[in-house]
């Protein structure tokens, strides 16, 4: 069976990973998606949509009874919980209900669906709540998490759900922040850095489309250094700015560290402390 992905809901590796799994019946029961709040939660509700569709061959197929009902926000065996939108907002007591709805028989579909929108939100005791229903699912039960950043959750919930990140839709193309990180480096003042890197502070996305765009922009400047062309144009000056302003060695050092912090971003490390201590091993790596 194939699962319908439109390119507009996620990125590449997402939906071939997606529509790999779907087709050959192995979809997790229960699924992270992490991104931008808007993009996250409308593809909660597209893979819903593709649960309980009743078309044979391809889904969602949009126009069944139960696509139509699942587009009005009408279809019973589907569910979406949240909490009020602030920090810790999501209790133990909405996971509780929740809990209580996944062990009754879907009304219409093969399966019933839960969406938890905004994750993030969840109270500590409500993580440790859900814990149970992720590890013993009662069949036909499909959790659909939504976060705008992983590392809020619990490690024991994050290894109980397979994490799909959305990140790769997001670049700083349009606000040149890792162009801005980059003439940072080069400065003087000690504090330009974290004025410049401040918008990463609690934005995975945004961290992981920084980072690989800065570690170009150092490769490049490494490549200028060594006497060779850079390969990203769109990024010369900052490049040709760090080849004039670093040594060699130091420039092989923050393209080591800038490496280093974007794998610690799939790892899920804390993010605020993650970027604060890219900045500072960054001016140390530059000497400064």
């Amino acid at each position: 069976m194939i699962l319908d992905l439109p390119a507009s809901l996620c990125g590449p590796a997402v939906r071939e990973s997606l529509a790999a799994a779907y087709e050959k019946g192995r979809l997790p029961h229960a699924l992270l998606l992490e991104g931008p709040p808007a993009e996250a939660l409308a593809l909660a509700k597209h893979l819903a949509q593709a649960a309980v569709c009743t078309d044979p061959e391809k889904r969602p197929c949009g126009h069944c009874a139960a696509c139509v009902k699942a587009l009005a926000g009408s279809h019973p065996d589907i569910t979406i919980a949240g909490g009020s939108g602030g920090s810790r907002s999501f209790h133990k007591e909405d996971v509780a209900a929740l809990r209580s709805d996944a062990f009754i028989r879907p009304n219409e579909a093969a399966c019933r669906v839960f969406i938890l929108s905004g994750a993030q939100d969840l109270s500590v005791q409500a993580q440790n709540a859900l814990l149970k229903i992720l590890e013993e699912p009662p069949d036909g039960v499909q959790f659909l998490l939504t976060c705008d950043n992983a590392a809020a959750l619990l490690p024991t919930v994050r290894s109980r759900v397979q994490l799909f990140s959305l990140g790769n839709q997001r670049t700083d193309a349009d606000n040149g922040l890792a162009n801005r990180m980059a003439m940072a480096l080069c400065a003087a003042k000690p504090s330009a850095l974290l004025y410049a890197s401040a918008p990463l502070l609690r934005d995975r996305p945004l961290q992981r489309a920084t980072f690989d765009r800065l570690t170009a922009i150092l490769r490049d400047a490494l490549a200028l250094r060594c006497g060779g062309p850079a390969v990203g144009p769109e990024d010369a000056a900052a490049a040709s700015a760090l080849s004039r302003a670093l040594t060699r060695r130091q420039l092989y050092r923050a393209l080591q560290e800038t490496r280093r912090a974007r794998a610690a971003v799939d790892a899920n490390a804390n993010g605020p402390l993650l970027v604060t201590t890219l900045c500072a091993r960054l001016r140390a790596a530059a000497g400064k």
